[in-house]
């Protein structure tokens, strides 16, 4: 690749991060850029695509400093933090592992993301939840600090003898798909005696098969579409980010500028016609919206947190 190519391959990365508010890696890449730009003595126009550059950088640092100075999300009480895991588990609690997970996973979602991390880790001695256990340990990773934490936890992992190498080679593939999505390269060493798989063709798959080919274990979704039978959008498919999952609950962070979709999302309503999205897999099914829950604190103000549940059609 030449020198050029090279440029506008990072100015475009630059832009990818940017897009997804990966603030300090767009910050390395424009810098990058520059650098290469330097480099050149007769590059045409460079003064003016320094300038360029410079202003994107300016409004990078800007960014950060809102972000710097912006609210956080809250610790609550311990307390408080019980009583989000008592009212967010859904499971039958004949199944303390999965109620333990599911409670785990709701601190996540409400910005708890010490006591979460604390208790998935705890978690990742059950042989039996040991992966949905990490997968949302990098999710709050991901969530609360940066893509290079995630991919640290994950070279730790590598390096330890907690998981089996077929456990851990189905962690990483599902880290280096939530890194794909945001455009974030990163180099996830496979376990050994497991060489990297190839990338299989995507599957479609109706919510039966779906459910038969994954009893003991729910696929992993990234993103669902859900197509609406009343309202301003009726008929429309609209596309949300799956920010945890926990078994076949799935968690969505609906912004409070959306409240055309929040209001006909009660708790309670069966959802017909939904696209579910996973790295291996696109199926059409239901679901069942669990709860739909105000964000009274931090960032996400004024968002809501809307469980659904995946039932078959």
């Amino acid at each position: 690749m030449d020198i050029k190519q090279s440029i506008k391959t990072a100015l475009q990365e630059a832009e990818i991060y940017r897009s997804q508010g990966l603030i300090n890696e767009a910050h390395a890449k424009y810098l990058n850029a520059v650098k290469m730009i330097n480099s050149i003595e007769n590059l045409k126009n460079k003064d003016s695509l320094l300038n360029a550059i410079t202003e994107k950088i300016k409004a990078l640092n800007i960014t950060q400093q809102k972000v710097d100075k912006g609210p956080t999300t809250p610790e609550l009480s311990k307390k408080a933090q019980d009583l989000i895991k008592n009212l967010f588990t859904f499971s039958d609690n004949k199944d303390e592992d999965a109620a333990a997970l599911e409670g785990a996973v709701a601190l996540a979602k409400f910005g708890q993301f010490d006591r979460a991390l604390n208790e998935l880790n705890g978690l990742l001695a059950n042989d039996a939840i040991r992966v949905e256990a990490a997968k949302n340990i990098l999710r709050c990773y991901m969530a609360s600090s940066s893509a290079d934490e995630a991919v640290n936890q994950y070279h730790q992992w590598h390096s330890g003898d907690l998981f089996q190498p077929a456990q851990l080679e189905t962690v990483r593939g599902y880290l280096e798909d939530i890194l794909q999505k945001r455009g974030i390269e990163a180099k996830l060493p496979s376990p050994l005696g497991m060489a990297a798989k190839a990338v299989e063709p995507v599957l479609e798959m109706d919510a039966t098969s779906a459910s038969a080919e994954t009893e003991e274990e729910f696929l992993d979704i990234t993103s669902i579409g859900i197509t609406f039978e009343s309202g301003p959008r009726k008929g429309k498919m609209v596309e949300f980010d799956v920010n945890f999952q926990s078994g076949n609950t799935l968690s969505l962070i609906i912004s409070k500028k959306d409240n055309d979709v929040i209001d006909g999302l009660a708790a309670g309503t069966k959802l017909k016609e939904i696209q579910y999205f996973s790295p291996i897999a696109i199926f059409n099914g239901a679901g069942m919206v669990v709860s739909k829950t105000p964000i009274k604190t931090g960032p996400k103000q004024g968002d809501f947190c809307l469980d659904i549940r995946i039932i078959s059609t």
